[in-house]
């Protein structure tokens, strides 16, 4: 295991679990001079204040470091960024990481998935059944800051992705109930659009937890429209990032409710 982790954590008494593992920014001193890409290019493509939603629950797992470095919502051999495609089509690299530089940030994802499962094998231990709020966010405005917004009509501003599931049957009551409580929530005087498998369906990190327990954990892999910030700028709106963050509070008690009905 390395040294130095790439990310920070806090365990609660609690069946429930967040990540937000496209919220760091960090990257190794020795890439930095390697990245062609500017701070507000990799922000853009990052996930900003994800971290401070996952803290709605009493045990997070949120890495410090930027997917740019490695991507912990890949599988293992996409991981490193190493060409455009990977990446957007970005232009990534002033000089490509040689296999050290590669091997050391997959050492960083192998200890990443290793720190999740001694995580996640203490919760089943101890609650049986646990649910983990997978965060992420997305952006719309992708034809530029004065370019019009994607389609509503294909972008919700909350996707609850559920297509890793095993067993969706399983996890159905709590997939329904966090929807309908989400979008009934009083959002600064109006309701969240929350919609399931609209445009993200979840990937490596949801997959993983759900082959490995197929019968204890229901992941919600939830990304939020980044409506509540500028994209472009990275400037979030903090009336709106807390209503985000208490609407994501007003689902724990209804999911805990349906928790009850499973063990």
């Amino acid at each position: 295991m390395l040294d130095n982790k790439i990310w920070i954590e806090h365990s609660g008494e609690s069946p429930l679990m967040a990540t937000a593992i496209h919220a760091g920014h960090k990257v190794r001193h020795e890439l930095l001079p390697l990245l062609a890409l500017s701070d507000a290019e990799r922000a853009h493509e990052e996930d900003p204040y994800t971290d401070y939603l996952a803290k709605v629950v009493p045990t997070w797992l949120v890495p410090d470091h930027s997917r740019f470095e490695v991507d912990l919502n890949r599988p293992r051999d996409e991981a490193v960024y190493t060409s455009p495609e990977m990446a957007w089509g970005l232009h990534l690299w002033k000089e490509p990481p040689g296999q050290k530089l590669i091997n050391r940030s997959l050492e960083e994802y192998d200890d990443f998935y290793a720190e999740l499962r001694h995580l996640l094998d203490k919760m089943v231990d101890h609650f049986g059944h646990i649910v983990v709020f997978d965060l992420h966010a997305y952006n719309y405005r992708r034809a530029g800051p004065e370019g019009p917004p994607a389609d509503p009509a294909g972008n919700p501003e909350v996707n609850v992705g559920t297509g890793t599931m095993i067993d969706r049957e399983r996890c159905l009551p709590i997939i329904m109930r966090f929807i309908s409580d989400l979008h009934a929530y009083d959002f600064l005087g109006r309701h969240l659009d929350v919609r399931e498998n609209v445009k993200f369906k979840g990937r490596q990190l949801a997959g993983w937890i759900h082959n490995n327990y197929p019968d204890s954990i229901c992941v919600l892999s939830v990304e939020f429209k980044k409506f509540y910030m500028d994209e472009w700028t990275g400037v979030g709106d903090i009336d709106q990032i807390q209503a985000i963050q208490d609407a994501l509070k007003s689902t724990i008690p209804g999911i805990l409710e349906e928790l009850k009905r499973v063990r």
